[in-house]
């Protein structure tokens, strides 16, 4: 009985932790979203964000949600649709699908890869089929989306959407 209440402990414990990590995500171009407004089917839209940062939102036209959070968004398109369109909007903002992050290197095969929450960097290197023979455990540097140069990771680091992993070669 104890085992079963630690692991769902454990559980609500994680999905504490994602919600949290949901609520400071900032968007990028690649990230698809849906937007829906409550009681108005014509206002839900499904769209990906474009190399702009932009999304077209009916009635309010061009939206810019690079760097926004959820409830940023949420808050640009209530405040839109307020007053001229509705009385009093109810928004929401969801992720359907992450940007992918890159894996480049010494991996057998390197690419863009679907990203998924806790992903972290030996994840990353198992789904791009695992690292090759001259591959460097101790040179793993990750580049964050929206920062510039690179850092040195270890194998636990969590990864997020539009990172560049790069494994280094080693000498022996």
């Amino acid at each position: 009985m104890m085992n079963y209440f630690f692991v769902l402990l454990m559980f609500f414990s994680s999905f504490n932790l994602f919600a949290a990590e949901l609520t400071n995500y900032r968007l990028d171009a690649g990230d698809e979203i849906k937007i829906l407004v409550y009681d108005e089917p014509d206002l839900t839209i499904e769209t990906v964000i474009n190399d702009d940062g932009n999304i077209n939102f009916p009635f309010i036209g061009l939206v810019s949600v690079t760097g926004k959070t959820l409830p940023e968004v949420q808050k640009v398109i209530h405040d839109g649709l307020l007053g001229d369109y509705l009385l009093n909007p109810s928004v929401q903002v969801d992720i359907i699908t992450y940007r992918s992050f890159y894996i480049h290197g010494e991996v057998n095969q390197p690419g863009g890869y679907p990203y998924k929450p806790g992903l972290n960097i030996d994840q990353a290197i198992a789904l791009a089929g695992g690292l090759t023979a001259r591959a460097s455990v101790s040179k793993i540097y990750l580049k964050k989306s929206q920062t510039q140069g690179e850092q040195k990771v270890e194998l636990t680091y969590a990864v997020s959407p539009g990172d560049i992993i790069t494994i280094k070669q080693s000498f022996f």
